[in-house]
């Protein structure tokens, strides 16, 4: 059996593939929206999550008053128990987004490949949290205890941080999806290899360059501190090591497949 058979000819138009994709869109779509209800009602653990690592670092430069977040108006702390519900949402909905995007990218993918769908879908759930979790639980506390050093007295002048409640959410959003963005990098070499356009050998040679590339993403994605830029950096490239070898993996099946097909064509 070539490649060429083995691929699904869904003769779909350009029209039926957007079709598809609004489909799939909209089913993204309705998970997160029902997410979003379901963490509603958890939206004050969800917020005291949130604020761990603030707390923590509060706690730990020695400040004798209690931490505190602010909010300019009576509908700010709304807003922001809203985005909160948001977030929550559609971290609950992701193996169902990427269950979809999947399923969207399917048709154009051989047989063989197809039964990595739970796996990808697995993986690429487990990649996310894994950033976010370690975003949390490590990176965020020592960053905000750098930035919170800065707190103190001048002689004419006391620095107190006034702290808002929505700018705080806004902040360690764009934080947790930074960390979990980039911690789904094997899963991306996973696509690339899937599709022949890099392998292991490309990777190989690419990696003093990548090891750059990680130290300016954790330049731009963190915080101005050097601890917390290497924090993301170095899970980066351990991440790429890992896509090595998933590239490997994925290339020399690839290549195993091509010269059973040649074979195949030559008898």
């Amino acid at each position: 059996m070539t490649q060429q058979t083995e691929l699904e000819d869904e003769g779909m138009t350009f029209w039926e593939h957007l079709e598809e994709l609004r489909n799939r869109l909209f089913k993204m779509a309705l998970a997160a929206v029902v997410g979003a209800t379901a963490a509603w009602f958890f939206r004050e653990q969800l917020l005291n999550w949130l604020v761990g690592p603030f707390t923590s670092a509060w706690e730990l430069n020695g400040f004798a008053e209690r931490p505190q977040l602010h909010f300019p108006n009576p509908a700010g702390l709304f807003i922001a128990y809203l985005k909160i519900s948001v977030i929550g949402g559609c971290v609950m909905a992701l193996p169902i987004i990427f269950y979809q995007i999947w399923a969207f990218i399917a048709p154009g993918l051989y047989s063989r490949e197809k039964r990595f769908a739970l796996p990808f879908v697995f993986a690429s759930t487990a990649l996310f949290v894994a950033g976010g979790y370690f975003g949390m639980t490590i990176a965020f506390p020592h960053a905000f205890r750098y930035l919170l050093s800065f707190v103190g007295e001048l002689p004419s002048i006391d620095l107190t941080p006034t702290i808002m409640v929505d700018e705080y959410v806004g902040f360690v959003s764009r934080m947790l999806l930074a960390f979990g963005a980039v911690f789904e990098l094997p899963v991306v070499v996973f696509f690339l290899s899937v599709a022949g356009l890099i392998n292991h050998r490309h990777l190989i040679r690419f990696f003093r360059y990548f090891v750059v590339i990680a130290f300016v993403l954790g330049a731009l994605l963190t915080p101005p501190d050097p601890l917390s830029q290497f924090l993301l950096a170095l899970p980066l490239c351990l991440l790429y090591g890992v896509s090595i070898i998933v590239a490997w993996v994925f290339s020399r099946h690839r290549e195993k497949s091509k010269e059973e097909d040649t074979a195949l064509q030559k008898e």
